[in-house]
């Protein structure tokens, strides 16, 4: 239950963390833009004969219209229908049978499609992004199949799922005007609602060369990869439509939320969702370490407070989302037998308070900045990785070489930081506070 919780938490989320290597593990690359549009990023390792080929359309589920939410999401499964050269089906059966693998992640921000493939099928994964791109199939058929597809997936992940409303009860109790107030997966009725003209809409709008990057990381020549990128993707033809961006800003909260959500559970929790500033902020690098302080690892302060000593709490954790936008910093916790659902939240409350009210010593914030040095390391130590970081750099940042360098940024980090961040952000009138109890629970109030 614990693994299925942290899943759930962690799936809009999917792909949003940003790393960097130490500056003795460098990471070269050749970046460039072709005339269409189309971003290239490319990271030559020839340590192991495989390649990852990405592609980041910067499109999310904050931009969409009121009334037609969930197309992003709709839109990663639909654009593995097929092409005008792939037959219906056939998308992943390709990439399996040529050895390799390859999948999809939308969130609030971004689409992200990869394959891992052997080196030698390099030209497959560049000629099927590029099918994908200039001639998906968006017709009937299509869409009708993965209208159900979808609707499924919002059965089992979340309506169905132990506590997997808590994305969804959270933004949207936390957000009144922004995007951010619907999570990816959208609703039923505005994707049965919605025409086949809306998907085709969208597609041409948002899938285009010049809304997307092209990032590739293994085992490859560049010179050789830059001749197969203009074969593949040269002749595409630039998006015509205005790509939308929301400018929408929300209105600072001055008050705390509260909500109780009766669910298919056993065991209470309860969450906390406080508004932090958007990603790449400096303000967001300490509230990152403020995160791994409170909850990286089970030695850190939750955990080892609520769980091992208390025992109030069968899983305590804090998660920071990193979104274009400002976002949400959650902390949350399932609480052990027998515990009231207020005993646990005044035990999270206590965590927070003793940041604010103490600094945090010498050896724990080394302990913390090795923590976070190891983290940017570990999560470049595969091709796949170092592909998807560099668009995310480029897409999120403007600068694809933060790769390098935006360690640094957090090693700027200071103690008082996270005192002054924790005293900034996590105020009550800055929260939204949900009490996930049993169903039981309804009956008997």
């Amino acid at each position: 239950m614990k693994r299925k919780l942290i899943l759930c938490l962690m799936w809009c989320a999917t792909g949003f963390a940003a790393f960097a290597q130490t500056k003795s593990n460098k990471i070269e690359f050749t970046e460039y833009t072709l005339l269409n549009g189309l971003h290239v990023i490319l990271h030559q390792d020839n340590s192991t004969p495989n390649v990852a080929v990405s592609v980041l359309y910067h499109v999310g589920s904050k931009n969409e219209v009121k009334g037609r939410t969930g197309f992003a999401h709709f839109f990663e499964h639909l654009m593995f229908e097929g092409t005008e050269n792939i037959e219906r089906g056939q998308y992943m059966n390709m990439v399996q049978a040529a050895g390799g693998s390859l999948n999809a992640n939308t969130s609030f921000d971004r689409t992200y499609y990869y394959e891992l493939l052997p080196s030698n099928q390099l030209a497959l994964g560049l000629w099927m992004e590029a099918e994908r791109m200039v001639g998906a199939k968006v017709d009937e058929v299509g869409v009708e199949t993965q209208r159900k597809v979808v609707q499924e997936e919002k059965r089992m992940r979340v309506d169905n799922q132990p506590y997997g409303t808590i994305l969804e009860n959270t933004f949207g109790l936390a957000y009144t005007e922004h995007p951010y107030k619907i999570t990816p997966i959208g609703t039923f009725e505005d994707l049965n609602n919605a025409k086949i003209e809306e998907f085709r809409d969208f597609y041409k709008t948002f899938y285009v060369p010049n809304n997307a990057t092209l990032s590739i990381a293994g085992d490859i020549n560049i010179d050789d990869t830059k001749k197969l990128i203009e074969q593949y993707f040269a002749k595409i033809p630039k998006g015509t439509q205005e790509i939308p961006r929301p400018n929408i800003v929300e209105p600072a909260q001055t008050e705390e939320r509260r909500k109780v959500v009766y669910d298919n559970i056993q065991l209470p929790a309860v969450i906390q969702a406080y508004h932090i500033p958007a990603q790449g902020t400096e303000d967001h690098y300490a509230l990152s370490m403020l995160t791994t302080l409170l909850s990286g690892g089970k030695s850190a302060r939750m955990p080892k407070a609520i769980v091992d000593k208390q025992q109030k709490a069968v899983a305590a954790l804090s998660i920071p989302f990193p979104t274009e936008d400002p976002g949400l910093f959650l902390t949350y916790a399932i609480a052990n037998m027998g515990v009231d659902v207020k005993d646990l939240e005044a035990a999270v409350d206590a965590e927070i308070e003793l940041v604010k009210k103490e600094l945090i010593n010498e050896r724990e914030f080394q302990k913390l900045r090795n923590q976070m040095e190891s983290q940017f390391v570990q999560q470049n130590s595969t091709v796949a990785g170092r592909a998807e970081n560099l668009a995310n750099y480029h897409v999120y940042y403007g600068d694809a070489n933060l790769i390098n360098n935006e360690i640094d940024r957090y090693m700027k980090v200071t103690k008082e930081d996270i005192q002054r961040v924790a005293n900034k952000y996590l105020t009550k009138n800055n929260r939204v506070v949900l009490h996930y109890l049993p169903k039981s629970a309804q009956q008997s109030n």
